[in-house]
């Protein structure tokens, strides 16, 4: 059995008398430990099934199924508590908050979580090991690179040892070196910890380190490499909501 069943999930928005539909009877079936990928021209739906798998928002139609559990059936506060404890999610904008330190920042998902502070400390700090950051616990984001910003939300993203973790264009505000750097971190991390990673992205060097490469087109759903792949010609983009 995957780990996220997407079944037959539909999501339509009004834009004035107009309905746009970014993602049309999309299915997928991921399994444990896989890294995928997704790209498509902005506007196409891609952080639109993000934040549908993340349970953010939910589908108009369709299910998704993650780890045995319909997320789509879950009441709005079942639904923060699943994620909480289930999810992480890594922005391209760090979404730090300024007044606080990396420390405090990284163990913001750990309050919603009944455990000691003798458990979120340690937790914290074998984050911040695992993203070479150990050194840097005390400073305010102001303080930190913009690499190191983007490695203080990765250790948020992965402190609540979550089962998926879903990055929105995670080297999107990054020079060329920096995203290397994270995008290496990134695939050492899925391996050491098992988790489950699914990644948007516009960059085609980025989207190849992943195990499955998709892309969305007019509301569907293709993949483009990776095991069974079968390669797909696509007509063009369709200009739409995220």
């Amino acid at each position: 059995m995957s780990l996220i069943a997407i079944s037959q999930v539909t999501k339509t928005y009004r834009k004035g008398d107009e309905t746009i539909t970014p993602l049309d009877s999309v299915s997928l079936d991921i399994e444990q430990g896989e890294f995928i990928s997704l790209m498509g021209a902005s506007g196409t739906g891609k952080s639109t099934l993000l934040n549908l798998i993340a349970s953010i928002d939910r589908p108009d139609k369709g299910e998704i199924v993650i780890d045995g559990v319909d997320i789509t059936q879950l009441s709005r506060t079942k639904q923060a508590h699943w994620r909480a404890a289930n999810l992480g999610y890594i922005f391209q904008t760090h979404n730090l908050v300024p007044v606080l330190t990396a420390y405090e920042n990284i163990e913001l998902p750990l309050l919603l979580l009944p455990m000691s502070r003798g458990e979120r400390r340690q937790r914290v700090e074998v984050a911040l090991q695992a993203v070479d950051l150990l050194d840097r616990a005390d400073h305010y984001p102001r303080q930190l690179s913009g690499g190191q910003e983007q490695r203080v939300g990765i250790a948020r993203a992965i402190v609540s040892h979550p089962k998926v973790v879903v990055a929105d264009e995670p080297t999107g505000d990054l020079d060329p070196d920096t995203s290397e750097q994270i995008l290496d971190l990134l695939k050492r991390l899925r391996e050491q910890l098992d988790v489950t990673l699914l990644m948007v992205t516009h960059e085609m060097e980025a989207a190849a380190i992943a195990d499955k490469q998709f892309r969305l087109d007019h509301g569907k759903l293709v993949q483009t490499g990776g095991p069974g792949c079968k390669p797909t010609a696509f007509s063009g983009s369709q200009e739409s909501v995220g």
